[in-house]
């Protein structure tokens, strides 16, 4: 990453220092090139760092969940009594009980936001009108009303690259935007 910054930097003062209208723009190509590159790196650490945080946020609910058993031993009990029901019942077929189980563990962890002290005031995002959590992503359409997104309520997985709209601004066709906020784009630009 400071490799980089560094080349930024070297290619920005070359870009300065040129006359020749030709190769400040090749100079101003590289340097476009190399920004891009720059946030396709910031962005990977901010995936890399949004992992950890749920990766910590998930200790922490194991933590709290073993913390009360300790606390409430005739809850622990119950537990316990279903654990050893749930093992006497034979399984149909251990590798597909075993599937839905990571799936639903997996959808758990993607739909359920952690639980923190909210604050009445805080704005809400997304189509499920709630609070910020986990990791987001911006509509590239200026208009859009909602415009930051939950990942796991759009079905997405990672950042994508280029542009992204939301599915109330795209419309029915994933690569292209609904005609009536584009109508209002191509307004504003003739303006």
């Amino acid at each position: 990453f400071l490799e980089t910054l560094k080349e930024i930097d070297d290619v920005y003062e070359k870009y300065k220092k040129e006359d020749d209208s030709n190769q400040k723009k090749r100079l101003q190509q590289h340097l476009q090139r190399a920004l891009i590159n720059s946030q396709e790196l910031g962005d990977e650490k901010i995936q890399i760092v949004t992992q950890m945080l749920e990766l910590v946020e998930n200790r922490a609910r194991q933590m709290e969940l073993h913390s009360q058993c300790f606390q409430d031993p005739a809850e622990s009990e119950r537990v316990s009594d279903k654990a050893k029901i749930d093992a006497s019942q034979p399984e149909r077929s251990s590798k597909s009980a075993k599937k839905k189980k990571r799936s639903k563990a997996k959808q758990e962890r993607e739909t359920s936001p952690v639980e923190f002290a909210i604050d009445p005031n805080e704005p809400t995002y997304c189509l499920c009108n709630q609070v910020s959590y986990g990791e987001m992503i911006g509509c590239d359409n200026e208009q859009c009303p909602i415009e930051w997104f939950h990942f796991s309520c759009v079905s997405l997985t990672y950042k994508p690259k280029g542009k992204w709209y939301c599915p109330k601004c795209r419309g029915d066709n994933e690569k292209t935007m609904d005609k009536s906020t584009e109508k209002t784009k191509k307004d504003r630009r003739s303006r």
